[in-house]
């Protein structure tokens, strides 16, 4: 993560409890090398497991990343670096108009039994995903649905 992106997120990462007065253990690794982790882990699609030793330990960096998931914080992050992105394009912080479109992909068997379905036209089995973007193309939602959902439902 560059020193640019850094000083965008940091000030929306919480106060651990022991800087803010509430008492507690300090934190043993930096909130930016936990980013990072989380950072490599989604560009990369490895396992937790296969975390480098560059980074903190991986049970550390889950802790974190589900905590963090647990109280929003991601969603919170996504939302006002998107709003930051339609603001430096010189546009409304919220879109005004968006756009949906949905992908089917053959589902593994570690896809769980509520987002997959059976798919008569390929014969196999898969999970339908659907997206929707504002006009800059920025993510606004993704929802994976069986593939038995029809694209006007899962849309909806």
């Amino acid at each position: 993560m560059s020193d640019a992106e850094w000083a965008v997120v940091k000030d929306l990462l919480p106060v651990p409890g022991w800087l803010s007065g509430r008492g507690g253990r300090p934190e043993g690794y930096c909130h930016r090398q936990m980013i990072d982790a989380v950072r490599y882990l989604v560009d990369n699609g490895n396992k937790w497991r296969a975390l480098p030793a560059d980074f903190p330990p991986w049970p550390r960096v889950y802790a974190f990343f589900a905590r963090w998931r647990g109280t929003g914080l991601f969603t919170e992050l996504h939302n006002r670096l998107r709003e930051a992105v339609r603001a430096g394009e010189g546009r409304g912080t919220e879109p005004s108009a968006g756009i949906v479109d949905s992908q089917s992909v053959k589902a593994d068997a570690t896809v769980t039994f509520g987002s997959r379905g059976f798919d008569a036209g390929r014969r196999s089995t898969v999970a339908s995903g659907h997206l929707l973007t504002d006009t800059l193309g920025l993510p606004l939602a993704v929802l994976v649905t069986p593939a038995s959902v029809t694209d006007r439902d899962g849309e909806a």
